[in-house]
């Protein structure tokens, strides 16, 4: 099948099951919907053969299970991959999201900087107003102040005047488009940096944050919450880990325990531990990071709204597994903790990060799993 066909066989299918749902009252994204029919596919109990081209009766059995894992709200695997697209679609890297946050700015000031750039002004009002013009784009690029409160414009104004007054206008004029936009950057950074200085000096600053405040509650607050709900992620994938390992030895309490649910559950709290661990090196690095305070302050916001929302995806925990049926089923049971004893283990070699080197580039699997449990025990994850 050509690839433009496949692809609209797809959309068609997703948009079938999209439909489906809708018409149980589920309102799945296009994205969620995607992820599932990608999961069902390649799932190999569902006898799904990637490299053979689907008939109509491969179409109806992959619209009915995605269908029914979408309209299972109770099961914890629906949570997983909702909290997977939602991560996927919200988290970058920092880098990345500086560099498109930069990019959404100078798009906004590009409309400004033409209109600085391409000015003819010969008239007395002319250059008075293409002066304004320049001391709002400073204060767009810079970001400390409204352009229209009175107060910073005069003394945006006041500091832009002694480093260019409006008599160099004329000379200003004069400078190729790119000498232009290149003056009126360095214009910025000179004038913030006036502005700044008289903040310091207790001599101006109006409406300028006080950004190193405002961080240092921000961040220890924000990392401390990630703590903890690691703390709890954690200690949730213990108790769980060990119900598992005791239901493996309990044929009976194998039955009544339906330990598949509690793998999803497992499952499910360990891909939010994970991201967890991925935002939280970040928060860490900010604290170090003065330089640049108000990339900062935004990124700082987006990633606490992102975690929060992370929490959203671990509902099925109480209603599947509440703490009162969690201890009864821990009881006569250790729950342990730290899983490895070097002791126990005479005969392996050890590495550890601090004293190995190259240590981010060894070929490390399964994010530390003992990968012999995964298969012996149908997918535990035993770290």
């Amino acid at each position: 099948m050509p690839p433009t066909q496949a692809e609209s066989v797809i959309k068609n299918i997703i948009r079938e099951i999209g439909q489906e749902c809708a018409a149980h009252g589920e309102i799945a994204s296009e994205t969620v919907v995607a992820f599932m029919v990608k999961a069902v596919v390649l799932d190999p109990s569902n006898g799904f053969n990637v490299d053979r081209t689907l008939i109509k009766s491969d179409v109806q059995k992959l619209v009915k299970l995605c269908v029914a894992r979408l309209l299972d709200s109770k099961n914890p695997s629906l949570d997983t991959i909702k909290m997977q697209v939602y991560f996927d679609m919200n988290y970058t890297s920092r880098e990345d999201f500086l560099e498109e946050h930069h990019r959404v700015l100078e798009s906004r000031l590009s409309a400004v900087s033409r209109e600085i750039t391409d000015n003819r002004a010969c008239t007395r009002e002319e250059l008075e107003s293409l002066y304004r013009k320049i001391v709002s784009y400073v204060l767009l690029r810079s970001g400390l102040g409204s352009p229209t409160d009175i107060k910073i414009v005069r003394e945006a104004t006041a500091a832009l005047q002694s480093v260019f007054p409006q008599a160099e206008l004329g000379t200003f004029l004069t400078l190729s488009k790119k000498d232009k936009e290149r003056q009126l950057k360095e214009l910025t950074m000179i004038v913030t940096g006036i502005r700044l200085f008289n903040r310091d000096c207790g001599k101006g600053g109006e409406g300028i944050d006080d950004l190193p405040a405002i961080l240092h509650e921000a961040i220890p607050a924000t990392t401390q919450h990630i703590d903890t709900q690691l703390e709890i992620a954690q200690e949730q994938a213990f108790r769980y880990t060990a119900i598992l390992e005791k239901a493996s030895k309990n044929p009976l309490m194998t039955k009544e325990l339906e330990p598949y649910m509690l793998k999803e559950a497992l499952y499910n709290i360990r891909q939010y531990e994970i991201f967890l661990q991925t935002v939280l090196p970040i928060f860490i690095a900010l604290a170090s990071l003065w330089m640049s305070f108000q990339d900062e302050t935004v990124l700082i916001s987006v990633l606490s709204n992102l975690t929060t929302n992370l929490e959203l995806f671990l509902g099925t925990h109480e209603l599947l597994f509440p703490e009162k049926v969690i201890q009864g089923l821990l009881d006569d049971v250790t729950v342990k903790k730290e899983r490895v004893h070097l002791s126990d283990f005479r005969k392996m070699e050890w590495l550890f990060p601090e004293t190995t080197a190259n240590v981010d580039k060894l070929l490390i699997q399964y994010r530390g799993f003992c990968s012999y449990t995964f298969a012996a025990t149908d997918g535990l994850l035993l770290p």
